[in-house]
Formats: structure tokens, sequence, C-alpha cells
């Protein structure tokens, strides 16, 4: 069964401007400083691609962190790869973003 909704992910750094990422069903995504990244975010302490974001069949997000130096958090641990719910709060470097599912 595939999903019919997508996965936003929304910064939530105060005193930002907003940034927001759709990952669409089926969707591989990495995020980073790069150039190369698909999410592209300019922030302290988040590697060139720092985590890779996978909406997985089952409707769930995973994360991975891809090696980077300051590790990614999900709701406050560090991960190596954490599947999320709607509503987890990830953090790479000093950005949060919170993920959402979007749901038609």
């Amino acid at each position: 069964m595939t999903a019919d909704f997508m996965w936003i992910l929304r910064t939530v750094n105060e005193g930002e401007p907003e940034q927001t990422f759709r990952i669409l069903p089926g969707g591989i995504r990495t995020l980073g400083r790069a150039v190369g990244a698909d999410f592209i975010v300019d922030a302290p302490l988040v590697s060139r691609v720092h985590c890779r974001l996978t909406a997985l069949p089952s409707d769930e997000l995973e994360v991975r962190d891809l090696d980077s130096t300051n590790g990614t958090f999900v709701n406050g641990s560090r991960v190596d790869s954490a599947r999320l719910s709607s509503g987890d709060r990830i953090q790479v470097g000093r950005l949060e973003l919170v993920a959402l599912r979007d749901v038609d």
C-alpha cells in the first residue's frame, strides 16, 4: 500500500526565516550545506551532506546520519538512524526541524 501524503520538514529556529522541505512518498532526500544536497541549509555545525531522509512504504519517515561531524538528533537523542512520527523533532547542528505528515 502506498502513502497518499507527503512528509513536510519545517525549521523551527527562533529569529530565523522558516524553511519548508517536502518529501514525496518513496522519496529519498539529503540535507546539508553542500550544493549537492537536496535540501541545502546554511547553518552552523551542519555537515556538507549531513543526513538522509527516506519516506518509507510503511508511511514512516526514516532519518539516517551520514557520518556527520556533529551528529543527528531525534527528540534530543543522538541517532545513527531512526523512524519518525509526525511531530518528531530533528536537530542537525544548530538547526531544528519538525517532521509533519501532510494528510489531505
